[in-house]
């Protein structure tokens, strides 16, 4: 694709400031069903967000905004305008990458949403594995009774795909016959992404190296938690201790990723959400059977796969009686 001009991209920055939605109305008040709903999706039983002094999860900032298939009034034509201003240049696909929320004051149940939201940036063309394009930022006050009661910033890339490798648009006959084999994948360049460890979740993994799964279990309510957190959900409290699952589950869901092929993997595989006996899910990969034989309910059982000299994984592997089973 061809360098645009200073011209295009001036013409891309003067929609910075613009109105994207001037005096936006909530469709619904804050309310209780709904808040119940995403509590239930969410897993969270935090009791701040039931009973008479309940107030919003703050993460449903944006939820109280949605328009729906029927969009809202005081939306104006900046952001069509832009999106159009891309798709002529051929920036016609769109992947959202990041949202930033900051709350200022606690929803609660009978609030009346109002909003503007603003184009607030345009960044200079970037060139990405995704392919090039520009980061478009949209910023939205919330006000709750005409009170500022939170900023939700969202951000997407407006961008042209990368021209894939002439190897990648070959069939997938023919990809999957190129994928690389167990021994060639510890080539540093073919090893699996290696997790992300921090100060919240470094226990777990220095159980996973004693072949240990590990739960939180929380110090003040002594309900079990994963993955884990620095805090309970569902108390509050910060003070935790462990308990090592027995490695029994069942298959509570699954997926099988068909994504383009990637060195460290070898798609079509399933990966499941699979429901420990103690009662936490937890998501990993499901060995030792086709991926289309995976099924729901399921019983599999804990082993660690090792994947390089430095890798090794909790997986799950069918076993039990009932093996095979659901639907």
């Amino acid at each position: 694709m061809a360098v645009p001009s200073p011209a295009y991209e001036e013409q891309l920055k003067a929609y910075e400031g613009r109105a994207a939605t001037v005096a936006g109305v909530g469709k619904d008040p804050v309310n209780e069903p709904m808040i119940r709903h995403w509590c239930e999706a969410m897993g969270d039983t935090n009791p701040a967000y039931s009973g008479p002094d309940a107030m919003a999860p703050p993460t449903m900032l944006q939820v109280w905004t949605m328009g729906g298939l029927s969009g809202h009034t005081g939306r104006s034509e900046a952001y069509d305008e832009l999106f159009a201003l891309l798709d002529g240049a051929g920036y016609t696909s769109v992947v959202a990458t990041d949202c930033e929320q900051e709350y200022l004051r606690p929803l609660r149940p009978g609030d009346e949403i109002t909003f503007d939201a603003l184009i607030e940036s345009v960044s200079g063309r970037k060139t990405t594995k995704l392919g090039t394009g520009y980061f478009v930022t949209t910023r939205m006050d919330l006000r709750a009774g005409g009170e500022l009661a939170g900023t939700h910033r969202f951000r997407i890339l407006k961008y042209a795909p990368a021209q894939r490798k002439r190897a990648e648009q070959s069939s997938p006959k023919d990809r999957r016959t190129e994928q690389p084999s167990p021994k060639d994948r510890t080539n540093p360049k073919s090893r699996r992404p290696r997790p992300v460890i921090n100060r919240d979740n470094a226990g777990f993994w220095e159980g996973v190296a004693r072949h240990q799964l590990l739960i939180q279990r929380c110090a003040g309510c002594r309900v079990l938690r994963f993955p884990w957190l620095p805090g309970c959900n569902a108390c509050g409290c910060l003070e935790w201790d462990t308990v090592e699952a027995s490695g029994d589950g069942t298959v509570y869901s699954y997926v099988v990723m068909h994504h383009p092929p990637f060195p460290a993997f070898d798609p079509p595989y399933a990966v499941g959400l699979v429901e420990l006996s103690e009662g936490v899910r937890m998501v990993s990969n499901v060995v030792g059977v086709p991926y289309d034989k995976v099924r729901i309910g399921m019983p599999v059982r804990l082993e660690f796969q090792r994947y390089d000299e430095e890798l090794e994984l909790p997986v799950f592997r069918p076993g039990g009686t009932g093996e095979g089973g659901g639907g």
